[in-house]
């Protein structure tokens, strides 16, 4: 079972997180609600999580059907619930831009299976109620 231990390094709210292999990241809440702006929002963390979990399936996927993927770029955007507390993701908009010689349809389909099939953090939103939509842009290699 993964461990992670989170300590107050700063101020009210700046926190460290670190996993059992030493990784660390830092986290705040905003300045205005007290925080220090001294790291990651937690509820920007989730995005990040799906966008890491979401690109190791693509770019593992596109490899399996030797696509050749020279660099790989994701934009998240996302809008929470209004006045509810929690308030939860409602609506997530992903860009996927690959570079290199890949197909287009072999892309689109690469993603399709990691929201729908493979990435835990996708599952994790979908059953929150957040609707995810997502487009690919394939670009030449740089």
């Amino acid at each position: 079972m993964p461990k992670i231990e989170l300590s107050r390094v700063k101020g009210e709210f700046g926190f460290e997180a670190t996993d059992e292999n030493g990784h660390v990241v830092k986290m705040d809440s905003s300045p205005e609600s007290g925080g220090q702006n001294y790291g990651i929002r937690p509820m920007q963390m989730l995005l990040m999580g799906l966008a890491g979990c979401s690109a190791i399936d693509v770019i593992t996927i596109l490899k399996k059907q030797r696509q050749e993927v020279k660099d790989y770029k994701m934009v998240v955007n996302g809008d929470r619930e209004k006045g509810k507390e929690p308030s939860l993701w409602n609506d997530v908009d992903i860009e996927f831009h690959l570079y290199g010689a890949i197909d287009e349809d072999k892309a689109k389909k690469a993603v399709e299976l990691s929201l729908d099939k493979y990435c835990s953090v996708a599952a994790t939103l979908d059953k929150a109620g957040a609707k995810i939509k997502w487009h690919v842009f394939v670009h030449p290699a740089n």
